[in-house]
């Protein structure tokens, strides 16, 4: 990966799971070892604004997945794959590590971005995520950056005037095409998902005729796809 985002790598990346694999405590330390790791996590300074700030209603935290085409993917194994790179409580904060991120357009290979509201993992299998679902929209290779600054500035502006039903936003780079989708906490209130799709509309100045899909997050566990064959539309 660029250098730009390697810096961006949370603690957390996961390299420390594998030196506890490779040690074998007894129980009693395995115990000790755990509670010692929900200690200091509760003990984690929250993100606050800084001083002189914008705050955001809410927290928010970016993510960056990668894995290989082809390879079918189960829970466990997203999950291990999906790497935090840090959370904001406000706009300059924000712009702090937007500014240091690699573009979308730039990125290579089966690449996903994501930024969800702080606490909220880009699972299905989240709670905050399980009964919902998300906006989909095709793009053809170019319009990726531009669309994904566009949604999620838009996100981080509370421009979808619907409560706190976002969830989050991911932008997914293919081969062929990207993808951009919203997603949002209950997939059976039409009029939620209604004034979602208006608004995505409106901000990323979609052309009428432009394709949008609208899937449940029940939907995509069971076929185990996020993305359904529609037609790149942009």
């Amino acid at each position: 990966m660029n250098n730009k985002f390697d810096a961006l790598k949370d603690d957390d990346s996961g390299d420390h799971d594998q030196n506890e694999e490779n040690s074998t405590p007894k129980d009693g330390e395995k115990e000790k070892t755990e509670r010692d790791k929900n200690q200091s996590s509760s003990k984690r300074k929250a993100v606050v604004p800084g001083p002189a700030e914008h705050p955001l209603q809410y927290n928010y935290t970016f993510w960056y997945s990668r894995r290989t085409p082809g390879r079918p993917t189960s829970s466990q194994s997203y999950e291990q794959n999906i790497k935090q790179i840090g959370t904001f409580a406000s706009v300059e904060q924000f712009w702090r590590f937007y500014s240091h991120m690699v573009r979308p357009g730039d990125l290579t290979g089966h690449s996903d971005f994501h930024l969800f509201k702080e606490g909220i993992k880009p699972m299905w299998e989240d709670d905050a995520n399980k009964n919902g679902g998300k906006w989909i929209i095709r793009l053809r290779k170019g319009l990726a950056s531009r669309c994904w600054e566009n949604l999620i500035l838009a996100m981080l502006g509370e421009q979808f005037m619907v409560g706190e039903e976002i969830c989050g936003a991911v932008v997914s780079v293919r081969f062929q095409e990207d993808i951009i989708s919203i997603w949002n906490k209950t997939a059976s209130d039409q009029a939620t998902t209604a004034r979602i799709r208006d608004t995505l509309r409106r901000v990323l100045n979609l052309p009428p005729n432009t394709i949008m899909e609208y899937k449940t997050h029940t939907d995509s566990i069971k076929d185990n796809s996020s993305f359904r064959n529609t037609k790149i539309t942009l």
